[in-house]
C-alpha cells in the first residue's frame, strides 16, 4: 500500500488549501482513510476520517465547520478541503489507511502553513 499527500504551502490566515492522497497498490473498499497532522513540538493528531464505501466522516472538535473531507473511488484519491485557516492549523499533514483495526499505512507528509 502506498499513499501520496500533496497540496500543502503556505496560506494567509483565512485562507485555503485542498490537500489530497493518492492511495495504490490495493483495494480500499471497507476501510477507512484518515488525515492526521503534527505541529513542532506536539504530538500527532487526528484531523478527520472517511469511510472509503459509505462515505461516513469524523472530524476533530478543532476543525468542524472549517475542514470537510472527502474522497474519489474511481481516483483511488482522498481530499482534505481546509478553508478559514488559522496559524494553529500550522503542522504537517498526514493521510493515513486502516487497513487492519488500526492505522497502518501512512503518506509521507506536506507541510501547510498558515501565516497570521
Amino acid at each position: 500500500v502506498q499513499l501520496q499527500a500533496s497540496g500543502g504551502g503556505l496560506v494567509q490566515a483565512g485562507g485555503s488549501l485542498r490537500l489530497s492522497c493518492v492511495a495504490s497498490g490495493r483495494t480500499f473498499t471497507g476501510y477507512a482513510m484518515g488525515w492526521f497532522r503534527q505541529a513542532a513540538g506536539k504530538e500527532r493528531e487526528i484531523v478527520a476520517v472517511i469511510n472509503w464505501s459509505f462515505g461516513n466522516t469524523w472530524y476533530a472538535d478543532s476543525v468542524k465547520g472549517r475542514i470537510t473531507i472527502s474522497r474519489n473511488n474511481a481516483k483511488n484519491t482522498v481530499y482534505l478541503q481546509m478553508n478559514s485557516l488559522k496559524p494553529e492549523d500550522t503542522a504537517v499533514y498526514y493521510c493515513a489507511a486502516d487497513l487492519s483495526g488500526g492505522w497502518s499505512s501512512w503518506g509521507q507528509g506536506t507541510q501547510v502553513t498558515v501565516s497570521s
